[in-house]
C-alpha cells in the first residue's frame, strides 16, 4: 500500500519551506522520504542526495525549482505516486502535463497549507 510522501528538494535549514514540511508531515503521522541536495537529516529523516528506490510513494511534494526538476522526471514518474503537489515556486507546467498523461494528478498549492487546514 502506498503511504509514503516524498519531499523533493528536502533541506535541513530550519528557514526553508521543505524543512518546514517534513516536520509538519512528521507531526501529523505521515511517513516521509526526503531528497535534497546537500544531503542531510530532519528529525530523523535522511535527506538523501541521490533517488531512493521504492515502491510506496503516495504523494511528491515538490520544492525544487522547475530547471532541478528535469533530472527528476524518469524518476518520479516510475515512483507512479498518486498525486504531486506543486508548492509556490515550484509549478512546472511541463512535468504536470506529463504526469497528467500518465494518470498522476497534479495540485499546485502549498503543503503546509494544506496540512494545517486538513486537505492533505
Amino acid at each position: 500500500m502506498k503511504n509514503k510522501t516524498l519531499v523533493l528538494g528536502a533541506s535541513e535549514n530550519p528557514g526553508r519551506y521543505s524543512y518546514l514540511a517534513v516536520k509538519k508531515l512528521l507531526s501529523k503521522g505521515q511517513e516521509v522520504l526526503a531528497i535534497g541536495k546537500t544531503g542531510g537529516n530532519v528529525d530523523g529523516v535522511v535527506i538523501n542526495k541521490e533517488p531512493v528506490d521504492t515502491d510506496e510513494v503516495a504523494t511528491v511534494t515538490m520544492y525544487l525549482n522547475p530547471l532541478h526538476q528535469k533530472a527528476y522526471y524518469d524518476y518520479i514518474l516510475s515512483l507512479k505516486p498518486n498525486r504531486i503537489i506543486f508548492n509556490p515556486g515550484a509549478e512546472n507546467e511541463e512535468l504536470e502535463t506529463i504526469a497528467q498523461k500518465a494518470g498522476i494528478k497534479t495540485i499546485e498549492a502549498c503543503t503546509l497549507v494544506m496540512l494545517s487546514t486538513g486537505q492533505f
